[in-house]
């Protein structure tokens, strides 16, 4: 489903990684391992589609990734990406429509249900704290049972082990349904896996 070949990345006229290539079929997982400054943050954009590659290309189902791709796919940045001003409940609306999904309150209640914070929808992001702050970006996650490729940039950051293991199930419940997984993590957490592998980029 998701390949690269013969990727290259750079990051102020660095070159970070180069030849990078590998395939992911549904069902698969791919942790993406590192130390700071090696790639693995740029790799995701990549991957999304945000960062264009030195060299080589990113294809999905075959093809090089568009728009159809990017309706299909999900990527969540290191940073939880919340509005302030905005409600937890709103800010979700707010990243729901802008990815073109038409997705109910009651839904996203159900979301925030599943990440432990419901009792927190109401509440402006400004006064949450960062572990809350990062249950609220991740409940996107259950949001998104039909987006087939997750791209998760240190999900478990910040997280406590109740919340870890809410966002490992999430995961796991991805992967049985087919769908395809890259993330990156400091924290070695055990997600199930149909198919689970590694890769490991040096600076």
């Amino acid at each position: 489903m998701l390949e690269t070949r013969g990727l290259a990345c750079e990051r102020g006229g660095l070159r970070l990684f180069s030849a990078l290539q590998f395939a992911l079929d549904a069902g698969s997982l791919l942790r993406v391992r590192g130390a700071n400054g090696s790639g693995k943050t740029t790799l995701l954009r990549t991957l999304a589609g945000l960062t264009r590659p030195a060299a080589g290309e990113v294809r999905w189902r075959g093809d090089p990734i568009g728009d159809e791709y990017r309706r299909q796919m999900l990527f969540l940045g290191h940073a939880a990406g919340l509005k302030d001003e905005l409600t937890v409940l709103e800010n979700l609306e707010f990243a729901s429509r802008f990815s073109g999904l038409d997705i109910s309150a009651p839904a996203i209640q159900n979301a925030l249900e599943t990440l432990g914070i419901a009792r927190l929808a109401d509440l402006p992001a400004r006064y949450l704290s960062q572990g809350q702050r990062k249950r609220a970006a991740l409940a996107r996650l259950a949001l998104a049972p039909g987006i087939a490729l997750w791209l998760l940039d240190e999900p478990f950051a910040a997280l406590d082990d109740e919340a870890i293991e809410r966002v490992s199930m999430l995961c796991a419940a991805h992967l049985v349904a087919g769908g395809v997984l890259v993330l990156t993590s400091h924290q070695d957490i055990q997600i199930a896996a149909p198919d689970a592998r590694s890769i490991e980029l040096r600076d």
